[in-house]
């Protein structure tokens, strides 16, 4: 097995818990090794820091799985998978879940998502792509689905010298699969849909908005299938507006709507977010709840001024479109703008909004969504609910 050794001091944040080793931190590489092979990783003392797969293709060089010296092999996956299942049947609902979350589950870029009774499935390396059929095996004969779908048609996957690539790995079965989340029926489309289809991190952070949505009007943006807007008819809204610039988004809201018998309560608007809330302020139209849940608007630190003015912008305009003592639900899945970076930007945005914020609430993903302390990169999502006075 191929030895990588890291250069001096370069070995403070594996030892704090990080599981990745960049190009740049290595010192030199002894053995021969082929792409997506086990390695070991010293520090530049010759201690043992742990044991993963590298490629040389990324600049994550080598993704460390386990602290010690044992093999990785189909009982190894078979603990590691099991362990996280068992933590999410103790702590979630499992009807529809993440099974795997990557580094946080200690299965470095591996993410499995379960819908009803069936897995989409993404490896996103060339180290775990490597095990795929081992590890779907192994998740056919733990959970027992009745299908799984590959969606691995991700840009990052090339990255790691792979193809894009998405479809069935036991199947068939119809993509458009009908799940329950906090009471509410809805439709995820696993194999068109963004990401895996639907976005179970926002879960809880749904659930908490049912104090202050009753009787109210509410206007939720970045709406994609309709999540919030579906909760927040479900706990009592009089009126739902939901924004999307996807039309295939917010075809499947009208169809979500209908599904749980909300077609009269929620109108779904396909637009530029930016747009409309601007429309909105110029109008003088008024709401009692605004939900901002975007997309990444930084996928690196580079695009972070960036980034930081589109946060901003349309904070500020959905606080001038909030009633005076409403509410404002504000999100972000973009691990560059940190939790501390997020709520300065938010009172960034109040100071020139004119507005005075009471804190609700400061939350982050869904227990299936674990952070990892000593990996940043697993602490990503950012929900805080304020009142706008």
């Amino acid at each position: 097995m191929a030895k990588v050794i890291l250069k001096k001091h370069r070995d403070k944040r594996i030892l704090n818990g990080h599981l990745w080793v960049f190009d740049n931190e290595i010192e030199r590489i002894e053995g021969d090794y082929e792409p997506g092979d086990i390695v070991d990783v010293y520090n530049s003392r010759d201690k043992f820091l742990g044991r993963g797969y590298i490629n040389p293709k990324s600049k994550i060089r080598v993704r460390i799985m386990t602290r010690k010296q044992e093999e990785i092999n189909r009982e190894f996956f078979k603990k590691r998978i099991e362990q996280a299942w068992e933590y999410r049947k103790k702590l979630v609902d499992t009807s529809s879940c993440r099974v795997i979350f990557g580094e946080a589950d200690f299965i470095p870029a591996l993410i499995v998502d379960k819908f009803s009774d069936y897995l989409v499935i993404q490896t996103l390396a060339l180290g775990i792509d490597k095990y795929k059929d081992m590890i779907v095996e192994l998740l056919d004969e733990i959970i027992k689905p009745k299908g799984i779908f590959e969606r691995n048609d991700v840009p990052v996957r090339e990255l790691e010298g792979l193809e894009q690539k998405k479809g069935f790995l036991k199947g068939p079965f119809d993509t458009k699969v009908e799940i329950v989340e906090n009471g509410i029926k809805m439709i995820v489309d696993v194999e068109n849909g963004q990401k895996t289809g639907y976005f179970l991190d926002q879960r809880e952070n749904r659930a908490a908005i049912k104090p202050i949505v009753k009787d109210a009007r509410v206007l939720d943006t970045f709406t994609h299938t309709g999540g919030f807007a579906l909760h927040a008819a479900h706990y009592g809204a009089k009126e739902v507006i939901a924004v999307d610039i996807s039309e295939h988004a917010i075809d499947y809201v009208k169809q979500n709507a209908k599904l749980n018998g909300f077609e009269d309560k929620i109108q779904g608007v396909v637009g530029n977010v930016f747009d409309v809330l601007r429309e909105y302020h110029k109008n003088k139209e008024k709401f009692d709840v605004v939900i901002l849940d975007p997309p990444a608007f930084c996928k690196s630190r580079s695009a972070l001024e960036g980034a930081y003015r589109g946060y901003k912008e349309i904070n500020l305009r959905a606080m001038k479109i909030i009633k005076p003592g409403g509410f404002l639900v504000t999100c972000s899945c973009s691990h560059y703008m940190t939790p501390e970076l997020f709520m300065e930007m938010i009172q960034d945005a109040a100071k020139d909004a004119k507005k005075t914020l009471r804190q609700i609430e400061v939350r982050t993903q869904a227990k299936d969504h674990p952070i990892l302390l000593g990996s940043d990169e697993s602490l990503y999502l950012k929900c805080v609910i304020v009142q706008v006075m």
